[in-house]
């Protein structure tokens, strides 16, 4: 039986059903190729295709609301950042809009009134895009029904509300330019390096972010908490996190477009990311994403030895966590955590389980979670939550359980743990 790996970005139950309204409102009907000409007939459907590839709809779409219609908030440490109108209404959208002043907004972080965008737009992966990509998504927005729905203005904390600041930031952590294919690598390697690094901005989680809302070049892929969601988004180059070096491209691929596989399954954030964006995906495509997804160089397998206080938390908790698990988990994941392939994962020698961050299994724990329901996966199975049926005490035991037990390195966690993370928000 293949181990489990990696649980890239657990979450919630509710935000898979989340997921389902926001998506709904796009066609059911995939873009699965792209036009190699760009001509007229077919620049629509590949910015269609190419937008799915962004993720647009993850920002520009709330839940049940109109498709691009913006106002969708975001939290940041700064303050709540609400996304714009991006239909093709003339006066509350981006009917006026030329497709040069488009492709300036994707390529610099500047709207066509010339003020700075705030990096929750990722421009900073955008700016890959070529110009012949810009204009086919540009095309499409153009198509779609126009919404007439004016911008909701930010709350940013004072001085964040002064957006003069982001000359700093970009200074800093903006680099502008199109993508360099590397004529080292194959024609494929780069097609995923171009899509992984460019529209699907799979960095921008997956690094972890400083105090001043940036991240360095140098810890691209290593992981890192997203503090206003409360998820931890795994280390891709680190084998102990969610390294695929020694990942099948079958395996990862599976995931990607599926969001289960052998070796893993996606749950909240990344699930709305498999299901509104990945899934609709080419297969070429998707493979060209495992392959370069693969070759990311190994970081981060340095082993941290547990501290004296965690040994003694082990001691302590691991009884009663032994406990609640054969009473709660065992009849899903075993008596011995082998789990039982694909429904439900194991959790003996599964990474996700074992990083240092115990962020991730203790929001699973709490709040459950789904796999998204794609049309390679259309009946996912799901965990139930435990908020309401287990105290802090029981939680922080059955997960030092689990994350010490049947062989697996991880360390014990405290009430604490738990109870910061009970009142997270669940979307």
């Amino acid at each position: 039986m293949s181990e489990v790996r990696v649980r890239i970005f657990q979450t919630a139950w509710c935000r898979a059903f989340t997921s389902l309204c926001v998506s709904a409102v796009l066609s059911t009907t995939a873009v699965t190729c792209q036009a190699a000409d760009g001509s007229d007939s077919n620049i629509v459907a590949r910015g269609e295709y190419l937008a799915r590839a962004g993720d647009c709809i993850a920002c520009h779409t709330t839940p049940a609301g109109k498709l691009f219609a913006g106002r969708r908030p975001m939290a940041t440490p700064f303050g709540t950042l609400y996304s714009p109108n991006i239909s093709p209404d003339k006066e509350t959208g981006i009917g006026r809009w030329t497709a040069s002043q488009f492709y300036s907004m994707m390529h610099t972080g500047h709207s066509p009134d010339g003020s700075l965008l705030y990096p929750a737009m990722p421009f900073a992966a955008y700016t890959k895009m070529t110009r012949k990509d810009s204009d086919a998504i540009f095309s499409y927005l153009k198509s779609v029904p126009a919404v007439k729905l004016a911008n909701r203005p930010h709350d940013m904390r004072f001085p964040y509300n002064n957006r003069s600041l982001l000359l700093g930031w970009r200074t800093l952590y903006f680099r502008e330019g199109e993508f360099k294919p590397d004529p080292a690598q194959s024609v494929e390697w780069n097609r995923g390096a171009y899509l992984v690094q460019g529209p699907g901005h799979c960095s921008m989680c997956h690094t972890a972010i400083n105090a001043l809302g940036g991240s360095s070049e140098s810890k691209a892929f290593e992981g890192g908490l997203i503090p206003m969601q409360a998820w931890y988004a795994p280390s891709l180059t680190s084998n102990k996190e969610a390294g695929l070096g020694d990942w099948s491209l079958e395996d990862i691929a599976n995931l990607l477009r599926t969001g289960v596989s052998d070796r893993g399954a996606v749950y909240g954030p990344m699930a709305e990311v498999v299901y509104d964006s990945l899934q609709y995906l080419s297969d070429d495509d998707i493979r060209a994403m495992s392959v370069y997804l693969k070759s990311l160089p190994p970081h981060g397998d340095e082993a941290t030895p547990p501290s004296i206080t965690s040994v003694e938390d082990k001691d302590r908790l691991y009884p009663l966590g032994s406990k609640i698990y054969d009473a709660q988990c065992a009849t899903c994941h075993g008596a011995k955590g082998r789990g039982k392939l694909p429904q439900f994962p194991p959790l003996a020698n599964n990474q996700s389980i074992q990083m240092e961050s115990s962020v991730n299994p203790i929001r699973m724990v709490l709040n459950g979670g789904y796999p998204p329901g794609t049309t390679r996966n259309s009946q996912p199975y799901g965990m139930p939550p435990f908020a309401q049926s287990l105290s802090d005490e029981e939680i922080a035991a059955v997960v030092t359980f689990i994350r010490t037990a049947w062989g697996n390195h991880g360390t014990a966690i405290t009430v604490k743990d738990v109870n910061d993370l009970r009142s997270a928000p669940l979307d």
